[in-house]
């Protein structure tokens, strides 16, 4: 079973929908897991409808929201979703959204996250996620996001102790995804589970019109 997943930080889809649309749609991704959709929520449905996807997002917390978001589209379906709160230091408060899919007897929990801006408060999110929130979950987990730091940064270098970073283990190309215009930084990933092959991953460089970063494409061959 092949599974296409693309990991985004969207920029509050300020430069518009239609330009994220245009973003996306090109690589016809079964998954989705995006950062910064805005907190209204109107351009993530919009988004969602011009995908034909499903959204699940941590926007309608009742004492706070995440700006994170999992997109899914058909033939794989959306079954429940829930957001999870990080241990919050400085700065706004951060989460995960996790989302589990099927297709055709397959079950696996689509996570994206946004770890926060100051070193200690990144090692605390990807202690938390591999301690306590990740092994709660029964399906295999794919977790994305942006990590705000490279490769090297603990929280990163933690998660990928853990879990398959998957432009490391199958990447294309440059792998550096912020600013956009002018790439110096990875630091959008996807993670996998062991029993999870990447086939490739590519950063799309033809992305920069529609955000501050660059789209990461994983093609992934689930067992």
């Amino acid at each position: 079973m092949e599974l296409r997943v693309v990991v985004w930080n969207a920029h509050g889809l300020r430069a518009g929908v239609a330009a994220a649309a245009r973003a996306l749609g090109r690589h016809q991704p079964d998954v989705v897991l995006l950062n910064e959709v805005g907190w209204s929520g109107w351009r993530l449905r919009r988004l969602a409808r011009a995908l034909d996807a499903r959204a699940a997002s941590g926007l309608r917390m009742l004492r706070w929201g995440v700006t994170n978001a999992v997109l899914v589209r058909p033939p794989w379906r959306l079954l429940r979703a829930r957001t999870t709160g990080l241990p919050r230091r400085t700065g706004p408060r951060r989460g995960v959204v996790t989302a589990l899919i099927g297709r055709s007897g397959y079950r696996l929990t689509a996570a994206g996250v946004h770890l926060g801006l100051s070193d200690p408060e990144r090692l605390a999110h990807a202690r938390d996620l591999t301690d306590r929130i990740l092994p709660g979950l029964r399906a295999p987990v794919l977790l994305g996001g942006d990590l705000n730091e490279p490769p090297e940064g603990r929280a990163a270098s933690w998660l990928a102790e853990r879990l398959w970073d998957a432009f490391a283990a199958a990447g294309v190309g440059p792998g550096d995804t912020f600013p956009s215009r002018d790439p110096r930084a990875r630091i959008d990933y996807l993670f996998v589970p062991g029993d999870v092959t990447v086939a490739r991953a590519v950063v799309d460089r033809e992305a920069a019109e529609a955000s501050d970063h660059l789209p990461l494409v994983a093609d992934l061959e689930l067992p």
